[in-house]
């Protein structure tokens, strides 16, 4: 019985939604506030937002002067600060507004509270408000006070806020919104295991898909990864359930990591671990590119869904080849 090698790397899913800004962010918190809090009013026979159409048209147009707004590159002192202060006022009025939808949204929170409407609608409002006052304070500290926001404070959508803001260092790809997926897969191309990694990162999970993966399938002897998974933990941990872990050394190599790294056997799975890229594309190639699906268990059914979905047309593959070899007569027989 031929024992399985795997090859494991991780990509980027990317989720559908638009490049996170402080303005479009408030935005989108005012306008879910303004659509959602005056549904429910008007359910309720409350006039409190019968203004609703102007006060998103009013949204929509000191946004897109507050954003149309740059900083002045003039060599003029005097010119600069004029501009500068065009935009303080610009981002202000913007702020001042998005308040004053804000304030009535916690005013409708309070109505529907009192009149016992359902739990969903009360739920949503108060996220969009809570978004919105959160984004007037990162505004506030970072434009008008010079701040620098922390990454952790940040969010990058508040229809998917478990997007997180990636950087691989991808030649014309400087960002992707998204969540890492990592995969494991043997030397015919076939998943064999998959994990969503929300808030992880490479080395933290090494081991763990090598252990779930062979749960499934005992036969699987090695896995090769790339450096981004290295930790001296890892590699101890690996080495007492696999024959070969293939994990390359992060810097310089004493003389027991050159031996090692210098095997016949390591040499051979590193050169084939590249095709793991190729595995990689065809994934996203049948669906894993992006998922449309909303939330974050909406996010890992899809990506199952996909790698269940990519192992059966290589299946198919597989099989349409192996017919195609059979000689003329047992084709038509079969």
């Amino acid at each position: 019985k031929e024992a399985i090698q795997g090859r494991c790397d991780s990509f980027v899913v990317k989720t559908d939604v638009h490049f996170p800004t402080d303005l479009n962010l408030l935005r989108d918190a005012c306008r879910k506030t303004v659509e959602i809090a005056g549904a429910a009013a008007s359910e309720l026979g409350a006039t409190l937002w019968r203004q609703q159409q102007y006060l998103l048209r009013t949204l929509t147009k000191r946004y897109h002067a507050a954003r149309r707004l740059k900083h002045s590159t003039a060599s003029s002192e005097s010119r600069r600060a004029a501009k500068a202060g065009q935009m303080d006022d610009a981002w202000l009025a913007y702020i001042h507004h998005c308040k004053h939808i804000l304030v009535k949204g916690h005013i409708t929170l309070s109505l529907l509270r009192k009149k016992s409407v359902k739990d969903s609608e009360q739920k949503q409002l108060k996220w969009f408000i809570q978004q919105g006052v959160r984004q007037v304070d990162l505004i506030i500290r970072r434009v008008l006070k010079d701040q620098v926001i922390p990454h952790h404070e940040k969010i990058f959508s508040l229809f998917e806020p478990h997007t997180e803001w990636i950087s691989k260092g991808k030649a014309g790809v400087p960002v992707e919104l998204g969540l890492r997926v990592c995969v494991l897969q043997d030397q015919f191309g076939f998943t064999l295991h998959h994990h969503v990694m929300v808030k992880e990162t490479d080395d933290q999970v090494a081991v763990l898909m090598a252990k779930e993966a062979q749960k499934r399938f005992p036969a699987m002897n090695q896995t090769s990864y790339d450096k981004g998974f290295w930790s001296p933990a890892n590699l101890a941990e690996l080495e007492t359930f696999l024959e070969r872990p293939v994990l390359p050394k992060k810097g310089r190599l004493s003389a027991t990591d050159k031996a090692r790294e210098n095997h016949l056997e390591f040499r051979r799975a590193r050169r084939q671990h590249s095709a793991v890229e190729s595995d990689i594309h065809c994934l996203e190639v049948h669906g894993l590119d992006k998922c449309r699906d909303s939330g974050l268990v909406a996010f890992k059914c899809y990506t199952a869904l996909a790698v269940v979905g990519n192992n059966l047309h290589r299946l198919g593959k597989l099989l349409l080849d192996k017919d195609r070899d059979k000689p003329p007569l047992l084709q038509r027989a079969a």
